[in-house]
Protein backbone atom coordinates (compact mmCIF):
# COMPACT_ATOMS: atom_id res chain seq x y z
CA UNK A 1 0.00 0.00 0.00
CA UNK A 2 1.40 3.46 -0.63
CA UNK A 3 0.69 6.70 0.88
CA UNK A 4 -2.60 7.65 -0.49
CA UNK A 5 -4.31 11.69 -0.85
CA UNK A 6 -5.69 11.25 2.41
CA UNK A 7 -2.84 10.25 4.38
CA UNK A 8 -1.49 13.58 2.85
CA UNK A 9 -4.28 15.32 4.52
CA UNK A 10 -3.85 14.13 7.74
CA UNK A 11 -0.45 14.60 8.00
CA UNK A 12 -0.46 18.05 6.73
CA UNK A 13 -3.91 19.29 8.47
CA UNK A 14 -1.93 17.97 11.58
CA UNK A 15 1.63 19.77 11.19
CA UNK A 16 -0.18 22.84 10.28
CA UNK A 17 -2.95 22.15 13.04
CA UNK A 18 -0.04 22.15 16.03
CA UNK A 19 1.75 25.44 14.61
CA UNK A 20 -0.93 27.52 14.38
CA UNK A 21 -2.18 26.46 17.58
CA UNK A 22 1.44 27.04 18.69
CA UNK A 23 1.38 30.68 17.47
CA UNK A 24 -1.96 31.30 19.31
CA UNK A 25 -0.22 32.04 22.37
CA UNK A 26 1.41 35.24 21.07
CA UNK A 27 -0.41 37.32 22.88
CA UNK A 28 0.07 35.64 26.20
CA UNK A 29 4.00 35.31 25.53
CA UNK A 30 3.76 38.83 25.24
CA UNK A 31 3.06 39.91 28.69
CA UNK A 32 6.91 39.63 29.58
CA UNK A 33 9.82 37.17 30.00
CA UNK A 34 8.11 35.45 33.27
CA UNK A 35 5.40 34.43 30.74
CA UNK A 36 7.65 33.62 27.65
CA UNK A 37 10.02 31.63 29.87
CA UNK A 38 7.61 29.81 32.63
CA UNK A 39 4.16 30.70 31.53
CA UNK A 40 3.42 32.94 34.69
CA UNK A 41 3.01 29.86 36.52
CA UNK A 42 -0.14 28.81 35.26
CA UNK A 43 0.60 25.62 33.22
CA UNK A 44 -2.43 22.64 34.28
CA UNK A 45 -0.72 19.79 36.11
CA UNK A 46 -1.43 17.31 33.44
CA UNK A 47 -0.34 19.89 30.50
CA UNK A 48 3.37 19.60 32.23
CA UNK A 49 3.13 15.99 32.90
CA UNK A 50 2.17 15.08 29.36
CA UNK A 51 5.01 17.84 28.19
CA UNK A 52 7.97 16.14 30.31
CA UNK A 53 6.82 12.92 28.29
CA UNK A 54 7.26 14.66 24.89
CA UNK A 55 10.53 16.01 25.77
CA UNK A 56 11.80 12.92 26.71
CA UNK A 57 10.06 10.87 23.68
CA UNK A 58 11.74 12.18 20.75
CA UNK A 59 12.09 10.94 17.20
CA UNK A 60 14.85 8.82 17.79
CA UNK A 61 13.02 7.09 20.51
CA UNK A 62 10.35 6.94 18.13
CA UNK A 63 12.45 4.83 15.80
CA UNK A 64 15.61 3.62 17.49
CA UNK A 65 13.50 1.95 20.24
CA UNK A 66 11.37 -0.31 17.53
CA UNK A 67 14.82 -0.50 15.13
CA UNK A 68 16.88 -2.02 18.56
CA UNK A 69 14.34 -4.30 19.72
CA UNK A 70 13.62 -5.67 15.85
CA UNK A 71 17.42 -6.21 15.31
CA UNK A 72 18.21 -7.12 18.74
CA UNK A 73 16.08 -8.09 22.06
CA UNK A 74 14.53 -5.82 24.51
CA UNK A 75 17.72 -4.85 26.16
CA UNK A 76 16.69 -0.77 25.53
CA UNK A 77 13.95 -0.64 28.05
CA UNK A 78 16.19 -1.47 31.09
CA UNK A 79 17.05 2.43 30.93
CA UNK A 80 13.17 2.86 31.47
CA UNK A 81 13.44 0.72 34.64
CA UNK A 82 15.63 3.34 36.13
CA UNK A 83 13.21 6.03 35.78
CA UNK A 84 11.44 5.71 38.78
CA UNK A 85 14.82 6.29 40.81
CA UNK A 86 14.62 9.41 39.01
CA UNK A 87 10.87 11.05 39.45
CA UNK A 88 11.32 9.91 43.17
CA UNK A 89 14.58 11.90 43.66
CA UNK A 90 12.94 14.87 41.45
CA UNK A 91 9.81 14.85 43.87
CA UNK A 92 11.96 14.88 47.04
CA UNK A 93 15.07 17.26 46.27
CA UNK A 94 14.96 18.66 42.95
CA UNK A 95 11.58 20.12 42.69
CA UNK A 96 11.59 21.89 45.93
CA UNK A 97 14.84 23.06 45.48
CA UNK A 98 14.58 24.65 42.42
CA UNK A 99 11.29 25.84 43.10
CA UNK A 100 12.94 27.17 46.44
CA UNK A 101 15.71 28.68 44.98
CA UNK A 102 12.77 30.88 42.47
CA UNK A 103 14.66 31.32 39.26
CA UNK A 104 13.69 29.63 35.90
CA UNK A 105 17.49 28.97 35.35
CA UNK A 106 18.57 25.38 36.43
CA UNK A 107 21.85 26.97 37.06
CA UNK A 108 21.32 29.72 39.47
CA UNK A 109 21.85 27.36 42.08
CA UNK A 110 25.34 26.36 40.97
CA UNK A 111 26.35 29.75 41.00
CA UNK A 112 24.95 29.71 45.10
CA UNK A 113 27.61 27.11 45.55
CA UNK A 114 30.65 27.56 43.77
CA UNK A 115 30.69 31.28 41.95
CA UNK A 116 29.09 32.26 38.82
CA UNK A 117 32.25 30.79 37.06
CA UNK A 118 30.23 27.38 37.63
CA UNK A 119 26.72 28.77 36.33
CA UNK A 120 28.59 30.11 33.28
CA UNK A 121 30.54 27.13 32.42
CA UNK A 122 27.62 24.81 32.61
CA UNK A 123 24.99 26.93 30.82
CA UNK A 124 27.67 26.86 27.81
CA UNK A 125 28.02 23.58 27.64
CA UNK A 126 24.02 23.26 28.18
CA UNK A 127 23.49 26.11 24.88
CA UNK A 128 26.19 23.59 22.54
CA UNK A 129 24.28 20.90 23.86
CA UNK A 130 21.19 21.89 22.47
CA UNK A 131 22.35 23.81 19.34
CA UNK A 132 23.62 19.93 18.51
CA UNK A 133 20.52 18.43 19.50
CA UNK A 134 18.43 20.35 17.30
CA UNK A 135 20.45 19.73 14.29
CA UNK A 136 20.39 15.86 15.16
CA UNK A 137 16.94 15.92 15.46
CA UNK A 138 15.84 17.99 13.06
CA UNK A 139 18.32 15.38 10.23
CA UNK A 140 17.06 11.94 12.23
CA UNK A 141 13.82 13.28 11.49
CA UNK A 142 14.43 13.93 8.40
CA UNK A 143 15.97 10.67 6.71
CA UNK A 144 12.67 8.46 7.68
CA UNK A 145 10.37 11.58 6.11
CA UNK A 146 12.45 11.30 3.06
CA UNK A 147 12.11 7.58 2.80
CA UNK A 148 8.40 7.56 3.31
CA UNK A 149 7.24 10.80 0.94
CA UNK A 150 11.04 11.30 -0.98
CA UNK A 151 11.07 14.67 -0.54
CA UNK A 152 14.99 16.45 -0.40
CA UNK A 153 16.02 16.30 2.97
CA UNK A 154 18.11 19.53 3.33
CA UNK A 155 13.80 21.11 2.72
CA UNK A 156 12.76 19.00 5.52
CA UNK A 157 15.03 20.05 7.81
CA UNK A 158 14.78 23.59 6.76
CA UNK A 159 10.77 23.78 6.46
CA UNK A 160 10.71 21.29 9.67
CA UNK A 161 12.80 23.69 11.72
CA UNK A 162 11.34 27.18 10.23
CA UNK A 163 7.83 25.83 11.07
CA UNK A 164 8.71 25.03 14.48
CA UNK A 165 10.85 28.00 15.51
CA UNK A 166 7.83 29.87 14.45
CA UNK A 167 5.29 28.84 17.07
CA UNK A 168 8.25 28.27 19.72
CA UNK A 169 9.16 32.18 18.98
CA UNK A 170 5.72 33.89 18.53
CA UNK A 171 3.97 31.38 21.91
CA UNK A 172 7.09 31.25 24.59
CA UNK A 173 6.78 28.07 26.59
CA UNK A 174 2.81 27.89 26.54
CA UNK A 175 3.35 27.43 23.36
CA UNK A 176 6.06 24.52 23.98
CA UNK A 177 4.12 22.68 26.42
CA UNK A 178 0.51 23.08 24.94
CA UNK A 179 1.81 21.84 21.68
CA UNK A 180 3.86 19.05 23.81
CA UNK A 181 0.60 17.21 25.29
CA UNK A 182 -0.99 17.40 22.17
CA UNK A 183 1.75 15.88 20.64
CA UNK A 184 2.17 13.32 23.08
CA UNK A 185 -1.15 11.94 22.90
CA UNK A 186 -0.86 11.89 19.39
CA UNK A 187 2.72 9.92 19.63
CA UNK A 188 0.88 7.32 21.90
CA UNK A 189 -2.16 6.66 20.05
CA UNK A 190 -0.55 6.11 16.89
CA UNK A 191 2.22 3.89 18.79
CA UNK A 192 -0.94 1.59 20.45
CA UNK A 193 -2.34 1.87 16.58
CA UNK A 194 0.87 0.24 15.07
CA UNK A 195 1.35 -2.56 18.00
CA UNK A 196 -2.29 -3.60 17.80
CA UNK A 197 -2.49 -4.08 14.08
CA UNK A 198 0.91 -5.73 14.00
CA UNK A 199 -0.67 -8.38 16.74
CA UNK A 200 -3.64 -9.21 14.89
CA UNK A 201 -2.19 -8.88 10.97
CA UNK A 202 0.02 -12.48 11.89
CA UNK A 203 -1.07 -15.35 9.14
CA UNK A 204 -1.73 -17.67 12.15
CA UNK A 205 -2.52 -14.89 14.58
CA UNK A 206 -1.44 -13.37 17.96
CA UNK A 207 -0.08 -16.56 19.56
CA UNK A 208 2.39 -17.22 16.10
CA UNK A 209 4.32 -13.84 17.15
CA UNK A 210 4.90 -14.57 20.39
CA UNK A 211 5.95 -18.04 19.89
CA UNK A 212 8.47 -16.73 16.88
CA UNK A 213 10.01 -14.32 19.32
CA UNK A 214 10.22 -16.09 22.02
CA UNK A 215 12.23 -19.20 19.61
CA UNK A 216 14.52 -16.79 18.89
CA UNK A 217 14.87 -15.05 22.39
CA UNK A 218 13.49 -11.13 21.24
CA UNK A 219 12.30 -10.71 24.76
CA UNK A 220 15.54 -11.06 26.37
CA UNK A 221 16.65 -8.10 28.54
CA UNK A 222 20.38 -8.87 27.52
CA UNK A 223 22.95 -10.59 29.13
CA UNK A 224 23.97 -10.85 33.27
CA UNK A 225 27.37 -10.30 32.84
CA UNK A 226 29.82 -8.52 34.43
CA UNK A 227 31.49 -6.88 31.08
CA UNK A 228 31.82 -3.11 31.03
CA UNK A 229 32.62 -3.34 27.21
CA UNK A 230 28.54 -4.87 26.27
CA UNK A 231 25.59 -3.06 26.83
CA UNK A 232 24.52 -5.63 29.63
CA UNK A 233 21.86 -5.42 32.05
CA UNK A 234 23.85 -3.64 34.75
CA UNK A 235 25.62 -1.74 32.17
CA UNK A 236 22.65 -0.35 30.67
CA UNK A 237 20.60 0.38 34.11
CA UNK A 238 23.38 2.01 35.69
CA UNK A 239 23.82 4.18 32.63
CA UNK A 240 20.15 4.86 32.70
CA UNK A 241 20.33 6.11 36.38
CA UNK A 242 22.96 8.34 35.83
CA UNK A 243 20.94 10.06 32.55
CA UNK A 244 17.86 10.09 33.95
CA UNK A 245 19.24 12.11 36.97
CA UNK A 246 20.96 14.38 34.72
CA UNK A 247 17.60 14.91 32.60
CA UNK A 248 15.41 15.48 36.57
CA UNK A 249 18.32 16.90 37.96
CA UNK A 250 20.12 19.58 36.16
CA UNK A 251 18.62 19.54 32.38
CA UNK A 252 16.94 22.87 31.72
CA UNK A 253 14.20 21.55 30.09
CA UNK A 254 12.98 19.67 33.08
CA UNK A 255 13.48 22.53 35.33
CA UNK A 256 11.91 25.08 33.38
CA UNK A 257 9.16 22.86 33.33
CA UNK A 258 8.97 22.49 37.04
CA UNK A 259 8.58 26.17 37.13
CA UNK A 260 5.78 26.45 35.03
CA UNK A 261 3.53 24.50 37.15
CA UNK A 262 0.92 26.36 39.89
CA UNK A 263 2.60 25.01 42.90
CA UNK A 264 5.26 22.47 43.94
CA UNK A 265 2.84 19.90 44.63
CA UNK A 266 1.30 20.27 41.13
CA UNK A 267 4.99 20.25 39.95
CA UNK A 268 5.69 16.52 41.60
CA UNK A 269 2.04 15.69 40.55
CA UNK A 270 3.09 16.38 36.65
CA UNK A 271 6.59 15.20 36.85
CA UNK A 272 5.98 11.78 37.87
CA UNK A 273 2.68 11.37 35.59
CA UNK A 274 4.73 12.25 32.82
CA UNK A 275 7.76 10.61 34.24
CA UNK A 276 6.28 7.27 34.72
CA UNK A 277 4.14 7.25 31.67
CA UNK A 278 7.10 7.12 29.83
CA UNK A 279 7.89 3.28 30.81
CA UNK A 280 4.79 1.97 29.22
CA UNK A 281 4.96 3.72 26.14
CA UNK A 282 8.83 2.42 25.98
CA UNK A 283 7.41 -0.82 26.56
CA UNK A 284 4.83 -0.62 23.64
CA UNK A 285 8.00 0.75 21.37
CA UNK A 286 9.93 -2.20 21.66
CA UNK A 287 7.03 -4.75 21.15
CA UNK A 288 6.80 -3.07 18.13
CA UNK A 289 10.16 -3.64 16.95
CA UNK A 290 9.57 -7.56 18.08
CA UNK A 291 6.56 -7.35 16.32
CA UNK A 292 8.38 -6.38 13.27
CA UNK A 293 10.79 -9.39 13.19
CA UNK A 294 7.79 -11.80 13.67
CA UNK A 295 6.03 -10.11 11.05
CA UNK A 296 8.42 -10.23 8.56
CA UNK A 297 10.20 -13.55 9.33
CA UNK A 298 5.92 -14.93 9.07
CA UNK A 299 5.69 -13.23 5.53
CA UNK A 300 9.01 -13.24 4.80
CA UNK A 301 8.21 -11.61 0.56
CA UNK A 302 6.51 -8.36 2.34
CA UNK A 303 9.83 -6.66 3.17
CA UNK A 304 12.66 -5.96 0.64
CA UNK A 305 16.04 -7.67 1.29
CA UNK A 306 18.81 -5.49 2.67
CA UNK A 307 16.37 -3.29 4.69
CA UNK A 308 18.20 -2.01 8.04
CA UNK A 309 16.94 -2.32 10.47
CA UNK A 310 16.02 1.13 11.68
CA UNK A 311 14.63 1.94 8.26
CA UNK A 312 11.66 -1.37 8.95
CA UNK A 313 9.08 0.65 10.89
CA UNK A 314 9.46 3.75 8.80
CA UNK A 315 8.29 0.50 5.80
CA UNK A 316 6.01 -0.89 7.52
CA UNK A 317 4.14 2.48 8.21
CA UNK A 318 3.90 3.57 4.72
CA UNK A 319 3.24 -0.32 3.07
CA UNK A 320 1.72 -2.24 6.15
CA UNK A 321 -0.89 0.48 7.61
CA UNK A 322 -4.36 1.43 6.50
CA UNK A 323 -4.96 4.49 4.72
CA UNK A 324 -5.27 7.47 6.48
CA UNK A 325 -3.65 5.81 9.62
CA UNK A 326 -0.67 6.06 8.07
CA UNK A 327 -0.79 9.74 8.13
CA UNK A 328 -1.45 9.67 11.56
CA UNK A 329 1.61 7.84 12.43
CA UNK A 330 3.49 9.46 10.45
CA UNK A 331 2.30 13.30 11.76
CA UNK A 332 2.91 11.27 15.72
CA UNK A 333 6.76 10.65 13.76
CA UNK A 334 6.86 14.02 12.51
CA UNK A 335 5.34 15.99 16.07
CA UNK A 336 8.31 13.73 18.30
CA UNK A 337 10.63 16.21 16.71
CA UNK A 338 9.13 18.79 16.54
CA UNK A 339 8.27 18.74 20.10
CA UNK A 340 11.83 17.77 21.04
CA UNK A 341 13.57 20.79 18.70
CA UNK A 342 10.74 23.22 20.10
CA UNK A 343 11.96 22.52 23.57
CA UNK A 344 15.37 23.26 22.87
CA UNK A 345 14.92 26.44 20.98
CA UNK A 346 12.95 27.81 24.29
CA UNK A 347 15.08 26.44 27.03
CA UNK A 348 18.14 27.78 24.97
CA UNK A 349 16.61 31.04 24.66
CA UNK A 350 15.80 31.24 28.79
CA UNK A 351 19.49 30.07 29.66
CA UNK A 352 21.00 33.29 27.58
CA UNK A 353 18.65 35.73 29.27
CA UNK A 354 19.03 34.77 32.56
CA UNK A 355 22.70 33.60 32.84
CA UNK A 356 24.13 35.80 30.38
CA UNK A 357 21.49 38.73 30.10
CA UNK A 358 20.71 39.44 33.30
CA UNK A 359 23.20 38.40 35.24
CA UNK A 360 26.14 40.22 33.00
CA UNK A 361 24.85 41.88 29.67
CA UNK A 362 22.74 44.67 31.73
CA UNK A 363 24.84 45.79 34.18
CA UNK A 364 27.10 46.98 31.36
CA UNK A 365 24.44 48.22 29.32
CA UNK A 366 22.15 49.77 32.14
CA UNK A 367 18.24 49.05 32.54
CA UNK A 368 15.81 50.35 30.10
CA UNK A 369 13.90 53.44 31.11
CA UNK A 370 10.70 52.42 32.12
CA UNK A 371 8.83 49.11 32.89
CA UNK A 372 7.73 48.96 28.97
CA UNK A 373 10.96 49.56 27.50
CA UNK A 374 11.97 46.74 30.53
CA UNK A 375 9.61 44.30 29.07
CA UNK A 376 10.61 45.30 25.38
CA UNK A 377 14.29 44.74 25.68
CA UNK A 378 13.74 41.07 27.54
CA UNK A 379 11.48 40.16 24.78
CA UNK A 380 13.81 41.22 22.35
CA UNK A 381 16.86 39.32 23.60
CA UNK A 382 14.67 36.21 24.04
CA UNK A 383 12.80 36.66 20.42
CA UNK A 384 16.91 37.33 19.09
CA UNK A 385 18.27 34.51 20.86
CA UNK A 386 15.77 31.64 20.08
CA UNK A 387 15.50 32.84 16.36
CA UNK A 388 19.37 32.31 16.24
CA UNK A 389 19.60 29.16 18.31
CA UNK A 390 16.30 27.83 15.55
CA UNK A 391 18.69 28.84 12.57
CA UNK A 392 21.82 27.77 14.10
CA UNK A 393 20.51 24.38 14.83
CA UNK A 394 19.17 24.32 11.21
CA UNK A 395 22.55 24.63 9.67
CA UNK A 396 23.80 21.79 12.18
CA UNK A 397 21.57 19.78 10.25
CA UNK A 398 22.18 20.48 6.75
CA UNK A 399 25.64 19.87 7.60
CA UNK A 400 25.50 17.13 9.60
CA UNK A 401 23.90 15.22 6.39
CA UNK A 402 27.89 14.59 5.50
CA UNK A 403 28.23 12.62 8.46
CA UNK A 404 28.24 8.82 8.94
CA UNK A 405 26.62 7.63 12.64
CA UNK A 406 24.78 10.43 13.50
CA UNK A 407 23.55 9.38 16.50
CA UNK A 408 26.76 8.17 17.74
CA UNK A 409 28.11 11.45 16.72
CA UNK A 410 25.48 12.76 18.59
CA UNK A 411 25.96 10.44 21.45
CA UNK A 412 29.56 11.39 21.46
CA UNK A 413 29.12 15.49 21.65
CA UNK A 414 26.14 14.61 24.29
CA UNK A 415 28.67 13.30 26.57
CA UNK A 416 31.43 15.55 26.07
CA UNK A 417 29.41 18.98 26.60
CA UNK A 418 27.02 17.85 29.44
CA UNK A 419 29.55 14.90 31.09
CA UNK A 420 30.87 17.95 33.86
CA UNK A 421 27.24 19.12 34.61
CA UNK A 422 25.89 16.28 36.81
CA UNK A 423 29.15 15.61 38.82
CA UNK A 424 28.64 19.70 39.76
CA UNK A 425 25.32 19.09 40.75
CA UNK A 426 25.73 15.97 43.02
CA UNK A 427 28.91 17.02 44.53
CA UNK A 428 27.26 20.29 45.40
CA UNK A 429 24.32 18.36 47.23
CA UNK A 430 26.69 16.70 49.71
CA UNK A 431 29.13 19.30 50.54
CA UNK A 432 27.90 22.19 53.19
CA UNK A 433 30.85 24.19 51.03
CA UNK A 434 32.49 22.90 48.03
CA UNK A 435 36.11 24.10 47.44
CA UNK A 436 36.33 26.36 44.26
CA UNK A 437 39.81 25.15 43.39
CA UNK A 438 38.75 21.74 44.13
CA UNK A 439 35.72 22.05 42.03
CA UNK A 440 38.00 23.26 39.11
CA UNK A 441 40.20 20.66 39.48
CA UNK A 442 37.74 17.63 39.51
CA UNK A 443 36.04 18.90 36.43
CA UNK A 444 39.08 19.55 34.25
CA UNK A 445 39.66 15.75 35.31
CA UNK A 446 36.33 14.18 34.83
CA UNK A 447 36.45 16.08 31.28
CA UNK A 448 39.92 14.29 30.53
CA UNK A 449 38.19 11.07 31.42
CA UNK A 450 35.29 11.67 29.24
CA UNK A 451 37.25 13.00 26.37
CA UNK A 452 39.46 9.32 26.78
CA UNK A 453 36.26 7.39 26.43
CA UNK A 454 34.17 9.32 23.76
CA UNK A 455 36.96 10.49 21.22
CA UNK A 456 38.24 7.30 18.68
CA UNK A 457 41.58 7.82 18.84
CA UNK A 458 41.81 6.27 22.50
CA UNK A 459 40.04 3.11 21.75
CA UNK A 460 38.98 2.80 25.23
CA UNK A 461 38.07 -0.91 26.39
CA UNK A 462 34.52 0.26 28.18
CA UNK A 463 31.31 0.94 26.52
CA UNK A 464 29.90 4.20 25.45
CA UNK A 465 26.76 4.19 28.07
CA UNK A 466 29.64 4.03 30.84
CA UNK A 467 30.95 7.63 29.83
CA UNK A 468 28.62 9.63 31.44
CA UNK A 469 28.96 7.15 34.35
CA UNK A 470 32.80 8.04 34.44
CA UNK A 471 32.65 11.12 34.50
CA UNK A 472 30.23 12.07 36.49
CA UNK A 473 32.09 10.00 39.10
CA UNK A 474 35.42 11.20 38.44
CA UNK A 475 34.22 14.72 38.85
CA UNK A 476 31.97 14.05 42.40
CA UNK A 477 34.71 11.92 44.15
CA UNK A 478 37.75 14.07 42.94
CA UNK A 479 36.00 17.18 43.89
CA UNK A 480 34.77 16.04 47.34
CA UNK A 481 38.04 14.62 48.41
CA UNK A 482 39.83 18.08 47.70
CA UNK A 483 37.37 20.14 49.37
CA UNK A 484 38.21 17.33 52.34
CA UNK A 485 41.64 18.10 51.92
CA UNK A 486 41.75 22.03 51.01
CA UNK A 487 40.00 22.66 54.37
CA UNK A 488 42.15 20.65 56.83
Amino acid sequence: MELTVLDYIVFFVFVLGVSLFGCSFYRNSRKGAAAFTRAEGTIPTWVVGMSIFATFVSSISFLGLPGGSYAGNWNQLIFSFSIPIATWLAAKIFIPLYRGVGSVSAYQYLEDRYGYWARCYVAICYLLTQVCRVGSILLLLAIPIHTMFGWDISTIIIVTGALTLVYSVLGGISAVVWTDAIQGIILIVGALACALILTFSMPEGPGQLFSIAAADGKFSLGSLGASLAEPTVWVVLIYGIFMNLQNYGIDQNYVQRYMTAKSTGEAVKGTLFGGLLYIPVSLVFVYIGTALYAYYKASPGLLPAGTPGDQVFPYFIVHGLPTGLTGLVIASLFSAGMSTVATSINSSATIVFTDFYQRIGRRRTGPASGETGERRAHMRVLYTTSFFVGVIGICIGLAMQHIDGVLDAWWKLSSIFSGGMLGLFLLSLVTRKPSRVGSVIAVALGLCVIAYMSLPVFHSPFHTYLTVVFGTTTIFVVGFVLTKLIKK
